[in-house]
């Protein structure tokens, strides 16, 4: 059995051979080439870990016995390699070789025969390896200390330095009015601006729809006359906080139309936990930073109150603020946390009370000589990261707390004039930085933007905003723009064109529509008081209404009549050929081009039909009489004999 085997397999590669020999000789050539070589990736994987090993063991080595002489020649090498030209592709390290050593002859065997081989190539895996393991060999010496790449250089400066980040390159003026601007809100995508001042009013901006001119699409006082103390947007942004100076908040949507208004509360009650809402004028209030539907005020009632928009009836939580012998006390500005827990109030004695928003009897942080007493703290902001409170005094002070230690104040900054009971501060987006405006007497310089490191508390920028004090001032973290109210009816915003995303870069582009120029009427109008109705004419109250109905009249304003499509309506005809009757009309009715006798055209069938009767005639043959036709006209002889009276009148 092995012999036949054998035999057989003999005769199937000599039979492989003469087709191999018949075909090679048929195409015209000696032989198919060289055998592809296969490879054994396992015992390849085995070889080159052991070849990396070995190296990795050599380079061990002679970093050993050369360490002293690279520490010693570290800073020479970086002074001599600092200015080299880098190499193409990528920049050069310091002490790098860029020549590769030689292989070994195996190698260059290898290499040759890799040349001649035909067949699939090594797999990426294997080139891969080969190549880090070329790359563990050229090792050069440590970088120096405190070397670094230009670039990386730059990206670090403006890291650590918060300063350049600050959008102060480009400006635009929105003007509110004459008087102070009070209050500015920002919805949370930036695309409107609301601005309300002492002057009642409240203005509406969109920086989508607003051109070059920088006009306001809406403008109303939801408050009638009182000054406008604080807005904000919802945190969805469908909703505006309007906090004036009578006792009632108010919810406006997105376009100024009222939504709810909190009720007021009962004067004559003294404890002011058993009324339903404020009984005194508001001075602040602001949205749950999480809760959509929550939102907070603090009144001269001496209380801070939680409120439902869904509920406009009653308060949901009231805080009361006491002073040390456990009085009242006036709560001038208030504020949520970031994380929503905390209430914090600052009371006109100048302490800085805070609360648990879910326990309103006793405070959890408690202040007592935060700022001198009487001095009305007009702003208390928390950092993004939760674990700083900013003050802003009415004592020309800011002062910054830690939640971890609210007993002494981490750093405070002096000289910094506020004559408004609403002055503001914020942190930047990234936290590192303070903003605070100035406040300045009328003509006696001009109220600046003020900028803090958090951490050091130096003056690092200021910017001069305008010949007026600064009330408010907001850093939008959105779009990267400033916006600042001043005290001479002025919204500046800020931003840099690089830097600042969407807001003022939308509406500086566009160029400014022109008006139209609405037409006036040109006859006087003469007022007869004690005319007859009948006489008297009638008052134009609106010359741009009556020119609008004017242009709808067709007579007054001789508009031609569109064309009837369809059916005809209100007497008159559809166009011609609309319909069959109408094309009949057209075509056969209104036929002028036949000028012949009419009576001929009628009687030219009559002698073929009286001949050949074929529908009506044949039926009436017997009980009709003949017909009678009118004769031909006589002659003018035969005319002339007829009688008078059978002559035609002409």
């Amino acid at each position: 059995m092995e012999q036949q085997g054998e035999d057989r397999d003999q005769s199937k590669t000599s039979g492989t051979a003469g087709n191999d020999t018949d075909i090679a000789s048929v195409m015209g050539f000696s032989g198919f080439g060289k055998k592809a070589r296969t490879f054994d990736l396992d015992a390849i994987f085995e070889q080159t870990r052991r070849t990396a090993i070995e190296r990795s063991q050599k380079v061990t080595e002679q970093r050993e016995m050369k360490d002293a002489e690279k520490q010693k020649q570290a800073l020479m090498i970086g002074d001599s390699h600092t200015g080299k030209a880098s190499v193409s592709g990528g920049k050069a390290r310091p002490g790098m070789s860029s020549s590769r050593p030689h292989s070994d002859s195996s190698s260059d065997s290898e290499d040759d025969s890799e040349d001649e081989l035909i067949g699939p190539p090594p797999p990426g895996q294997l080139s891969s390896r080969r190549a880090a393991e070329e790359d563990e060999e050229f090792v050069g010496p440590p970088l120096p200390p405190g070397y670094k790449d230009s670039d990386e250089e730059e990206e670090e400066e403006e890291d650590d330095n918060p300063v350049k980040r600050i959008p102060d390159t480009h400006e635009i003026t929105l003007q509110h009015g004459t008087k102070t601007v009070s209050a500015l809100g920002l919805d949370p995508s930036g695309a409107r601006l609301v601005t309300g001042g002492y002057d009642y009013d409240v203005k509406f901006w969109d920086f989508a729809g607003m051109d070059s001119a920088l006009q306001a699409f809406r403008c109303l006082q939801p408050c009638e006359c009182h000054q406008i103390r604080s807005l904000q947007y919802s945190i969805t942004g469908d909703v505006i906080l309007v906090v004036s100076g009578n006792s009632q908040a108010k919810i406006l949507d997105r376009d100024g139309f009222q939504v709810i208004e909190c009720v007021k509360g009962d004067q004559y009650i003294v404890d002011m936990a058993n009324t339903k809402g404020h009984t005194a004028m508001l001075n602040s209030g602001c949205w749950h930073p999480k809760i959509k539907e929550e939102f907070l005020t603090c009144s001269n009632d001496g209380t801070v109150r939680t409120w439902d928009i869904t509920n406009e009836k009653k308060h949901k939580n009231v805080f009361k603020p006491r002073s040390m012998q456990g009085k009242r006390v006036i709560p001038t500005c208030c504020t949520y946390s970031r994380d929503g827990k905390l209430i914090a109030a600052g009371c006109q004695d100048g302490t800085i009370q805070i609360w648990d928003r879910n326990l309103s009897v006793h405070t959890k942080f408690h202040c007592r000589q935060a700022h001198v007493p009487g001095s009305d703290p007009s702003c208390l902001t928390f950092s993004y990261d939760g674990t700083v409170l900013a003050s802003r005094g009415g004592d020309d002070t800011l002062k910054t707390w830690d939640m971890r230690n609210f007993k002494k104040p981490l750093n405070v900054a002096t000289g910094l004039s506020s004559f408004f009971p609403m002055t503001d501060c914020c942190f930047s987006p990234d936290d590192k930085l303070l903003m605070t405006g100035t406040s300045v007497k009328k003509g006696a310089g001009n109220g600046t933007l003020v900028f803090f490191d958090r951490l050091t508390f130096q003056k690092v920028y200021e910017i001069e905003v305008a010949s007026s004090s600064v009330v408010r001032c907001l850093w939008h973290p959105k779009l990267n723009q400033i916006m600042v109210g001043t005290g001479n009816g002025l919204a500046k915003v800020y931003y840099d064109p690089i830097k600042s995303q969407r807001g003022a870069k939308l509406c500086v582009v566009k160029s400014q529509r022109k008006e139209k120029q609405a037409e006036t009427l040109t006859q006087d109008y003469i007022i007869t008081p004690h005319a007859l109705p009948m006489f008297r004419e009638a008052r134009q109250r609106s010359t741009r209404k009556q020119l609008e109905k004017d242009r709808l009249d067709p007579m007054k304003s001789h508009k031609p009549e569109p064309p009837v499509s369809g059916p005809g309506r209100g007497g008159r005809v559809a166009m011609h050929g609309g319909t069959l009757s109408s094309f009949i009309v057209k075509n056969i009715a209104l036929d002028k081009t036949d000028d012949s006798n009419p009576r001929e055209a009628i009687l030219r069938h009559a002698k073929e039909a009286s001949e050949n009767p074929y529908w009506v005639a044949p039926a009436y043959t017997r009980t009709q009489p003949e017909p009678v036709f009118a004769e031909e006209e006589l002659d003018d002889e035969e005319a002339d004999k007829e009688p008078e009276w059978k002559k035609r009148k002409i």
